[in-house]
């Protein structure tokens, strides 16, 4: 009670008014003044990564976020160390804390830094039709830790950006148009020129199919059961590939079947260059195999 009654005595309130105001006060003023700094340094700061080519994404990042969370942080502890506060013990306590965070979220800060990487390099961006990690489709939106892509199927699929940066990409937007590969087999007995007339005039009529550059059929393979063609037609978009692909196949194969070419399935011949007479010794008890071995 005595303690109290010597806090509360008036030169006691003045003593302490006039100690710790001044450093409150020169407190608030260091933390207006950084305050003011972000305010006034993020918008020639955006145009500046602006005027660099990096994406909107990774400026919000960096700016926003980053840059900002950074300064008024310096600043927080600069008006701390005004009212006499122990800046660095509290940093270093800060710092045990932030290793320890480090271990437990490792994986979250891998992908982060992936996605750091995906904006700095643009191996892809929103729009651009992907293959990743097993999965094809359009990207639809790119995080600082997942990319998320939409299927041919519309389904929704999430992959962490360190995935696909450890990962093979094949951006089939990046240079604008694209080529479709169609394979067709035909039979060994057939004219290689007269299927590569008919699949040309095919595929001229397939909606999609660009006139230039113009389709072409090569030959790409002598295979075990067929002559293997590919017939190679491009698209303005990547995104459709799968359709055209689809239509581009169907229309070979009518139009190869009302030219009368064959296409054949897998099959295989088999030559026997000698029986021996154990083997007909038991054909004799069929009375067919016994009559062609008499003949």
């Amino acid at each position: 009670m005595q303690n109290l009654l010597r806090f509360v005595d008036p030169e006691n309130l003045t003593t302490l008014v006039i100690t710790y105001v001044p450093k409150v006060f020169a407190a608030i003023l260091v933390f207006l003044a950084f305050w003011l700094l972000t305010r006034l340094t993020r918008r020639p700061l955006r145009k500046a990564l602006h005027r660099a080519d990096f994406d909107d994404a990774l400026i919000r990042l960096l700016v926003d976020n980053l840059y900002k969370f950074t300064i008024l942080l310096l600043g927080l502890f600069m008006a701390l160390g005004q009212l006499g506060i122990n800046v660095g013990a509290a940093l270093a306590g800060m710092g045990v804390a932030g290793i320890a965070v480090g271990f437990a979220a490792q994986d979250s800060l891998a992908n982060t830094i992936a996605g750091f990487l995906i904006f700095w390099d643009k191996p892809f961006q929103v729009g651009q039709v992907v293959e990743t990690q097993g999965q094809y489709g359009k990207v639809t939106s790119i995080t600082m830790r997942t990319t998320r892509i939409r299927t041919p199927n519309n389904t929704y699929v999430v992959v962490p950006n360190k995935e696909i940066i450890d990962d093979v990409l094949v951006n089939h937007s990046m240079y604008g148009e694209s080529r479709v590969d169609v394979p067709v087999g035909i039979a060994y007995k057939e004219d290689v020129e007269a299927a590569r007339g008919v699949l040309l005039d095919a595929v001229q009529s397939v909606e999609g199919v660009k006139d230039q550059p113009s389709p072409a059929v090569a030959l790409t393979e002598l295979g075990g059961s067929s002559v293997n063609l590919e017939v190679r037609i491009w698209v303005d978009d990547a995104e459709d590939e799968k359709a055209t692909y689809a239509a581009v196949l169907e229309r070979c194969k009518r139009a190869l079947d009302d030219a009368d070419i064959e296409i054949p399935f897998p099959h295989l011949q088999l030559y026997v260059d000698e029986i021996g007479e154990p083997v007909w010794e038991r054909a004799e008890r069929i009375p067919a195999l016994s009559r062609s071995r008499d003949a």
